[in-house]
Formats: structure tokens, sequence, C-alpha cells
């Protein structure tokens, strides 16, 4: 049941209460930010390796993510240069394919920190200027070089053993207006969101991806009031029957502010769940009795245990499929110096 859950360490509280979240509640995964290890690579070994040895205790190895995308979204330590944001990457990319060799380098750092899912590649479209929430983290106005690039990166990162998780399903970049603070609205016909910004994602699907990130995103005429990530109708219809995927499902934070000030902390984990999610990310801001909550929900019989069995199984075919191990790892200063030569490379033709 609360293999489900994907933990973010939003706060110092959540660190020092690791122990109770792993060892007790036993959740499938965590999401780590750059404030857990001020930005430290010898602090984020070193919680890394905490979680990893508190997770020894329990049969299913976990999920260490993050959010590594390169350029505004970068979560790993200071003393690797940050890879230049995507639309940069793609630009500049001809002879030399920079945002394949930035996928194979995220990828590479992410196996040496002991991280093994990474939410991205974005695969957005780019609609609106480089400040807007998407923006320039979006490699491309056109879709198929979006489709083209996201591919490259997210393949890159499979083959240095990390799960993507691409995002945010249909697509944030038709909206101007950001999910971490309201519900955004979006107003373009849903043939043309099939036809162009959900593209992407369905190339990824026929690619084998690992994992679907959906966004906080409204589409009245499809989900109603509802955000997709909490619409069981759209995840059914266009994931799971339009486009046959059977891989893992996962919402965006549970805890952004229009999904909290919309529907209430426990009132949204449970209409996420009920959405048929497979994994539910979800910041943690001092309050563990959120999972309570969830077993309440199945006591009651409001989560079937044939829905929850399903989840389940994804996720541990997925854990299986990349060997996933509570190994812990080793701060290496010459791989650290050798990668960012090469970042410093890239950085020097892109930038």
């Amino acid at each position: 049941m609360d293999k489900w859950l994907l933990f973010g360490l939003n706060t110092e509280t959540a660190v020092k209460n690791l122990e109770e979240i792993i060892s007790k509640y036993k959740v499938g995964g965590i999401l780590l930010y750059r404030k857990n290890y001020h930005q430290n690579y010898e602090e984020m070994i070193n919680l890394v390796n905490k979680i990893k040895l508190l997770n020894q205790k329990n049969k299913i190895p976990i999920f260490i993510s993050i959010d590594q995308e390169g350029g505004r979204v970068n979560r790993i330590p200071k003393e690797f240069r940050n890879i230049p944001v995507a639309n940069k990457l793609a630009k500049k990319s001809g002879e030399e394919d920079f945002v394949k060799l930035s996928g194979e380098i995220t990828g590479e750092i992410l196996y040496k920190l002991g991280v093994n899912m990474d939410f991205a590649p974005v695969l957005d479209i780019k609609r609106f200027a480089d400040n807007h929430v998407i923006g320039d983290r979006s490699y491309s106005e056109n879709v198929e070089e979006v489709s083209k690039y996201g591919l490259e990166f997210m393949q890159a990162l499979q083959k240095n053993k990390i799960i993507s998780v691409v995002k945010h399903f249909p697509g944030h970049g038709v909206t101007k207006t950001d999910s971490h603070f309201q519900l955004p609205k979006i107003k373009t016909e849903m043939n043309i969101l099939e036809n162009e910004d959900m593209k992407p994602f369905k190339r990824a699907i026929e690619h084998k991806v690992d994992g679907i990130l959906i966004g906080h995103l409204k589409i009245p005429k499809v989900t109603g009031n509802l955000p997709a990530s909490m619409s069981k109708r759209f995840i059914a219809k266009y994931l799971r029957k339009k486009y046959r995927y059977n891989g893992l499902v996962i919402t965006d934070d549970i805890r952004m502010k229009g999904v909290r000030i919309r529907y209430g902390k426990n009132n949204a984990i449970k209409k996420a769940f009920l959405a048929c999610n497979d994994i539910i990310v979800f910041k943690y801001d001092n309050d563990i009795k959120v999972i309570d909550k969830i077993i309440e929900l199945a006591k009651e019989n409001k989560i079937e245990m044939k829905r929850i069995n399903k989840s389940v199984n994804r996720i541990l075919k997925v854990k299986k499929q990349y060997e996933l191990k509570d190994e812990f790892v080793e701060k290496d200063e010459v791989f650290r110096e050798n990668i960012n030569k090469k970042i410093e490379e890239i950085r020097q033709k892109v930038l």
C-alpha cells in the first residue's frame, strides 16, 4: 500500500524523520531536493547512504528520485558544473548532439550519486517566453524536435540505469498558469492537444518510457472540474486505452498550492488514488498522518485491493527491470573532475 507514496523531503524535519518514514511506513520512494544536502557533494552521498541503510530492513529496494533537468532546474551538488538548459542544447545540436550528450552525462552523475529515478526530460512544447514555467525547459517550439530530443535524453538516462519519468502530460506548455501556485486551465481543443502537445508522450510510450508524470492541468471539456492528475476517466481513456500504456503513472507533487488549496490535503490524496495513479508524489511537511489516511481508505474499501495490486505490480516490475539495490555509494573526486571537464566543454560551445 505505502509503496504507492514517493515522499519529497521538503523540510529539515522530514530528513530527521527518515527512520519513521522508511522503517515504519516503508514508503516506496524518496524525492531529494538540493536543500536536503546544502548543495554539498559529500552531504548528498551521506544522505543517500542513510536512506539505503534504513531501507535495507525492507524487502523491496527504494526509489531515490530527483528533478534533474539542467539549467534552472538543477538539483545536483554545486561541486558539479551545471549542464545548460534544454532549449539552448537543442538549438546548438547539429553535428554534435548536445542533448544526447547531456543525457548521458546526467545519467552518469545520478548513478554515481546513488539516484535511480529522474523526473526528466520535459516533453512539453515551448509556446511562451523563457520566463514561463516551461519556457526554455522545453527543447523546442516544434513538436517533432521535442519528440526527437526528448527520446534521446530519456534513452541516455535509461542506458545509465536511471529510470526516466517524462513530464508534464498532457502538456504544460499550452497554458501560462504555473501549477505550483494555481490550477491551470487548458482551453486548447483536444484534437490540437493530441496532434501536438501529447504527441511527444505518445512517442515516448512507443519507445518504452518508464514513467509518465501527470500534470495538475484542468481540461474542462474532458476532466471537468478536476485536474488531469485526479481524473480517472482521462488517465484511463488516453494513457491506458488509447496509447496502450502499462507503465508507471505518477502525479505531480500533490502538495502544490493550486491543488492543496482547492481540494485540501487528504481529499487531494484520495482523489489521486481513485484516479488510478500508480505513484503519488507527496512533499512531506511534518505530517506523516497522510499515510494513515490512505490505510483508512483501503480498510473502508474506498480503494479496491485489486486496484492497489495493479500499481504495486507495475512498481515492482520497474524496480526488478532496473535491478535496484540498496547498495552504498562513495564520493569520487576523480569522476567529478573528469565529468566537469565534459560539462565545461558543452558550456563553452552552447553558451
